[in-house]
């Protein structure tokens, strides 16, 4: 007999803030993808398509000291129409930055706290960026149901 408990890989902390914040996406008919790259060098933690096109970012946030850690935040920004931090409860959240959105989570479920502001991304940009999220999408889907490859 097969031990699921021990097939499941064990998570980071952030990537159990990303499981919270992708389940609770998905509440408001977004697709999403973890460790998502918008272009080469860039790797945001969770990636949102809506059911109207609207691409969201979400990085997790774990500790304080992961928040201080990250210095290329705000290269994301171009790459979304909103952008949001996704945190524990016990998180310093006036760390935050004005002006993004503000998500709490824990590995089952998360709450949007505070929108982040819309900024429209560039038609141009958005279709190269949905097609690329299709595609990395696709590529995760056929990799899980053939890992040989």
């Amino acid at each position: 007999m097969q031990d699921f408990a021990t097939d499941i890989p064990t998570l980071q902390p952030g990537q159990l803030l990303a499981r919270g914040v992708c389940r609770h996406l998905l509440g408001y008919d977004f697709a999403t993808v973890e460790e998502f790259s918008p272009e080469r060098g860039k790797r945001v933690d969770v990636m949102a398509l809506g059911p109207k096109g609207e691409i969201w970012v979400v990085e997790c946030k774990s500790s304080r000291a992961d928040f201080a850690s990250d210095l290329k935040w705000d290269g994301y920004l171009e790459w979304c129409d909103r952008y949001f931090w996704a945190v524990d409860e016990a998180f310093p959240t006036d760390l935050l930055p004005e002006g993004t959105g503000l998500i709490i989570a824990d590995a089952y479920d998360a709450q949007i706290i505070r929108m982040a502001p819309e900024h429209k991304l560039a038609g141009a940009r958005r279709t190269a960026l949905t097609r690329r999220f299709a595609r990395q999408a696709a590529l995760r889907l056929q990799g899980a149901r053939d890992p040989g490859l």
